[in-house]
């Protein structure tokens, strides 16, 4: 059977997943009767609960006689690690933008990666049914885009098709016709995607997705450059400089039928399989024949950029709503993460029991929190610290992003002048339709931790702001942090409504009445820019008078509710976050008061 490999490369939320759905229906992959979820490449909750594809997952069909291996890629620069390997696995790319927002940056960020190895994209204009789609615009824009990141003549002259993934149907011109489905996309896809390449010489496989399975052990995905496979066969893994790693055999080859994975008895070159059997084989490792010597070619894993430190929960309440709360647990689950996530990095704190996660950027590491806390673990994490580094000449470097952000034209001055504050530099300015401004800076990961959920208040929910890693620059000098306080419990048990109301001029609570807290707990905000220790726990004195304003109502505020990822972004560096299954709390690292001042005068003797 004839082959063809491609990848659907696009922005967050320009709707790959969805695309995806319909190819896997139109061609017949489901039975007409078959219950099938939406967005069925989607497999994880989480990615169900944010609308967002985490991992790259892979997935065939069969049109007029040819087999097409088709990769969903994630669109969050976060997870942009996994972006570039698959497309050294695939011989073009489907781009897909979406007919209003035009290229984004992560747009960027993959027809970039794409270009710079040679691939020949096809571009799709997706919600073209949108009201506000500016059809013509985004084709110029695209091609814009194209000729800026050096694409060559042949590169240049990619074929369009225009359509809407959640309708079903694409076509050669805007207007349609909408009762071909996704036909023209099939055929555009066989008449221009090249056959895979086949190199001569023995078994040579090159290892691009990993994942770590509960009856089979560690599967890797990858492409088959030369030579065929069969189960049993004694292999080797060699590194990326060529070193051997380990000497094994296959013991299963699965291919991609539809969105099943079938056990296969012989993978030819060409196609994308996944291998288990072997414990060493990681991502960028060639799997090959005995008599190879040279590994393939690999594109090197980026630099993670944001780094926090995982420690056992020590607080008062440890044990009380999760399971698995000792270090040596902790340890194993996030080493298990390491392996079959190639963008992070663990290693153990200098002089304790915990650990420091280093990964791309916030969204990443507060998915991985997300997923250990519903698996039952409690934890402790530090405030996200960026990685900096020093270069040849000493000079200290961090690494900036570029932040691309949609707003309102009337939010544009707060927006501006926050930016300012966090160090960053504004590179345009140009208006994007519709009274909207689309704003480019290029800024400092530090000053990015907790700007997304500041700046939905500054804009009324209407920005869009998104962020992709461009280099290491130099050191820009202090950022303003917190400006307020903390109010911190200065005693242990369950907060009382008519003391919670007492203290309201102090400041908005975090907590509610009936909660549990312990001394050292941080339970709301100062209006001042000290931290300060009450009392919550202190009931009504009760006496025998009865008088109207005695009784009166408590009524108090509604607290303010901390998420995940706003929590990580409130705390300072002497506070943590103490995470549980059922909980999300802040404290002070140190939690006794006479201990904390001890500490403090020593930070300011040093």
């Amino acid at each position: 059977m004839k082959l063809r490999n491609i990848a659907i490369i696009a922005h967050v939320d320009h709707g790959k997943t969805t695309l995806v759905d319909k190819l896997l229906q139109q061609s017949g992959a489901f039975r007409d009767n078959q219950r099938v979820a939406e967005r069925v490449m989607d497999s994880n909750d989480l990615e169900k609960e944010r609308g967002i594809t985490i991992l790259a997952k892979a997935t065939s069909v069969v049109w007029k006689e040819t087999r097409v291996n088709i990769v969903d890629t994630p669109g969050h620069a976060d997870f942009g690690g996994e972006v570039e390997r698959i497309l050294s696995m695939v011989d073009s790319a489907i781009v897909l933008v979406d007919a209003a927002e035009g290229p984004m940056p992560q747009t960027k960020f993959v027809v970039g990666k794409a270009l710079k190895i040679g691939l020949k994209p096809i571009v799709c204009i997706n919600k073209v049914d949108r009201p506000d789609a500016r059809t013509t615009e985004v084709v110029n824009e695209v091609f814009d885009l194209f000729a800026a990141l050096d694409a060559t003549d042949e590169q240049l002259d990619f074929p369009i098709l225009y359509g809407s993934g959640k309708h079903g149907w694409m076509s050669e011109s805007p207007d349609g016709p909408q009762d071909q489905g996704m036909a023209p996309l099939f055929d555009m896809v066989l008449r221009h995607v090249p056959e895979p390449k086949i190199e001569e010489g023995s078994f040579r496989l090159l290892g691009t997705l990993l994942e770590a399975n509960p009856y089979l052990g560690r599967v890797v995905t990858g492409r088959v450059f030369a030579g065929s496979i069969k189960p049993n066969q004694p292999v080797k893994v060699l590194d990326r400089t060529g070193k051997i790693l380990e000497q094994g055999r296959v013991s299963k080859i699965l291919a991609f039928r539809g969105i099943e994975r079938q056990p296969i008895e012989e993978a030819e070159a060409g196609d994308i399989v996944a291998i288990a059997g072997l414990e060493k084989f990681n991502v960028a490792d060639t799997l090959c024949a005995l008599d190879v010597t040279e590994p393939l070619q690999a594109q090197p894993i980026d630099p993670p950029t944001l780094s926090m430190t995982f420690s056992v929960n020590d607080s008062p309440l440890a044990g009380t709503e999760g399971d698995k709360v000792t270090s040596r647990v902790i340890r194993d689950r996030l080493l298990k993460e390491a392996e079959g996530n190639v963008a992070l990095k663990v290693e153990p704190a200098p002089n304790s029991d915990a650990y420091v996660v280093s990964g791309r950027g916030e969204l990443q590491l507060g998915i991985l929190i997300e997923t250990m806390r519903r698996e039952g673990f409690e934890l402790s994490i530090s405030r996200p610290r960026v990685v900096l580094k020093r270069d040849d000449d000493g000079q200290l470097m961090e690494p900036v992003e570029e932040v691309v952000i949609d707003v309102d034209e009337e939010h544009s001055g707060v927006v501006v002048q926050k930016m300012a504050e966090r160090k960053a530099e504004m590179l345009e300015m140009r208006p994007s339709g519709g009274n909207r401004l689309r704003v480019v800076f290029h800024a400092p990961t530090r000053g990015l931790i907790g700007y997304q959920g500041e700046l939905a208040t500054d804009t009324r929910g209407t920005a869009v702001m998104n962020r992709l890693f461009h280099s290491y620059s130099p050191y820009r000098g202090e950022i303003q942090g917190r400006r307020n306080g903390v109010l911190i419990s200065n005693d242990a048990g369950e907060s009382v409504a008519y003391a919670m109301w007492k203290l309201e001029d102090r400041g908005p609570m975090m907590i509610e009445p009936g909660w549990k807290v312990y001394r050292g707990m941080i339970i709301g905000e100062h209006t001042r820019d000290n931290d300060l220790e009450i009392n919550v726990l202190k009931g009504k004195q009760l006496t025998n008078i009865r008088t109207q304003s005695k009784d009166e109502a408590v009524r108090l505020t509604p607290p303010i509710r901390m998420s995940l990822e706003k929590a990580l972004a409130y705390i300072e560096d002497d506070e943590r976050v103490e995470v549980t299954p059922k909980s999300i709390r802040l404290r002070k690292a140190i939690l006794d008061p006479n201990d904390r001042k001890k500490a403090e005068k020593m930070k300011e003797a040093v």
